[in-house]
């Protein structure tokens, strides 16, 4: 594309970035983050290594039944909680004194992350001594639940990228998860039910795209009523069908996992990401096709311009409307893939509502993430974390008994705290929720 210019994100242009990497952040910033991670040290030290109880926290890296040898570490909680929560308050102190790069930044939130949640999962270790802590279960259960959070991260992606604010993941993964159980139960065979999810989603989709480029509708007030939509329909086939006859309606098996090669023979890594169903497998080709696709091809070129100037776009032959069709129905196909995966892929059954807000958490995700796949797929894993956290924190004996309630909203107050505190200024696509009307 000649003769015009079209701006992009610091990720469109890994130059750019390269030329900024090494500058510090501004010194309110630097103040401010210095600050927030000092404090989150303190935190660590007190709570997670004065409040734990005397005793060694055993923590359980590996699977317990697969023929491995069972791998565990103990480790003197009420030291280690001590110990972490110096080094994060010693990274904020030289972040308030002479401040990292912002290369080096993200590297320091990583580790202070790290720290936090080793520092707690040794704190929950000491509540009941000798009960090992699985932090490879933890890990397990972590990629299992981003798996839908990432699927609906790329559908936003796909859509958000070519100048169309997608809402709507919620309603498009509740209705791919209804018609994946309904057809997998159906036709006894669950390549059915992903198949007709894929179509669910992309009908879905297509709704969206209609409305929001042909006849200009606002795209958040269209997303919202295309939620409604979903959830108003699923509901009710689940009551007319599914809760009168489960057993020929709601009654599909689970996606049997799939062990690969040698791959899944790797201590540690093979039977967290090679030993799962065929859904988490074309997560991880979908994860690779969007970012090479997006930044590396003609294709994710015209995508972005569209994005971000459809006039430009237009003007050099890019047809735009024709553009943003096409990526909003293969958003709602990848949204209805994340529907599939909740209920064939993990429950085996459908249920009202399942989505749960999980296309809202996806939504947090891609703005997290910037726009990109790559940091999409970080946000989830961490909103991901956060949803196997409380699982295991509800399971096992700690210190101090934390309400099951504040448990329970652990994932969204991380998804709230991300997208208000962590994230700073990002840009979305400039002409994100612009309809196009050619002159």
């Amino acid at each position: 594309m000649t003769g015009h210019t079209v701006t992009d994100t610091p990720h469109d242009h890994p130059a750019a970035a390269r030329g900024t990497a090494g500058v510090p952040a501004s010194a309110r910033r630097r103040v401010l983050s210095g600050v927030a991670v000092i404090v989150t040290g303190l935190v660590c030290a007190l709570a997670w290594g004065l409040g734990a109880h005397a005793g060694d926290a055993v923590l359980r890296l590996s699977a317990v039944g697969d023929g491995s040898p069972i791998l565990q570490i103990r480790v003197p909680g009420r030291q280690a909680g001590l110990v972490l929560g110096a080094v994060i308050t010693l990274l904020g102190a030289w972040q308030l004194a002479r401040g990292f790069s912002r290369r080096a930044m993200r590297a320091v939130s990583a580790v202070v992350v790290g720290c936090f949640v080793l520092a707690f999962l040794c704190w929950a270790g000491t509540g009941q001594p000798g009960t090992p802590v699985s932090v490879f279960g933890l890990l397990q259960q972590s990629i299992f639940a981003a798996i839908p959070l990432i699927l609906g991260a790329l559908a936003g992606i796909l859509c958000e990228r070519s100048g169309v604010i997608n809402v709507a993941i919620e309603g498009q993964m509740l209705t791919g998860a209804f018609t994946a159980a309904l057809a997998a139960t159906m036709a006894q065979h669950a390549g059915a039910g992903i198949v007709l999810a894929l179509l669910a989603g992309g009908l879905m989709g297509l709704l969206l795209a209609v409305f929001a480029i042909r006849y200009a509708v606002n795209q958040i007030v269209l997303g919202v009523v295309l939620n409604l939509f979903a959830l108003g329909l699923t509901s009710f086939g689940f009551d007319l069908l599914m809760q009168r006859d489960p057993d020929a309606y709601n009654n599909p098996s689970v996606l049997a996992p799939l062990k690969i090669p040698l791959l899944g023979d790797i201590p540690l890594l093979g039977p967290l990401l090679f030993d799962a169903n065929i859904l988490v497998y074309i997560t991880y080709v979908l994860i690779i096709g969007v970012q090479v696709s997006l930044f590396h091809t003609r294709w994710g070129l015209r995508t972005r311009a569209v994005g971000e100037h459809p006039k430009a776009a237009d003007s050099v032959g890019v047809k735009v409307r024709a553009t943003r069709y096409r990526n909003v129905i293969l958003g709602g196909l990848v949204a209805g893939l994340g529907g599939a995966f909740l209920s064939i892929g993990a429950v085996g059954a459908f249920g009202a509502g399942m989505s749960n807000g999980k296309g809202f958490i996806a939504l947090a995700a891609v703005i997290f993430g910037r726009w990109s796949p790559r940091g999409a797929v970080g946000a989830a894993l961490l909103f991901g974390f956060a949803d196997a956290l409380q699982t295991l924190s509800s399971a096992i004996t700690m210190p101090v008994t934390i309400p099951s309630a504040f448990l329970s909203m652990l994932p969204y107050l991380v998804t709230f705290l991300a997208v208000a505190g962590l994230v700073g200024h990002v840009r979305a696509p400039a002409a994100g929720g612009v309809p196009y009307m050619k002159g």
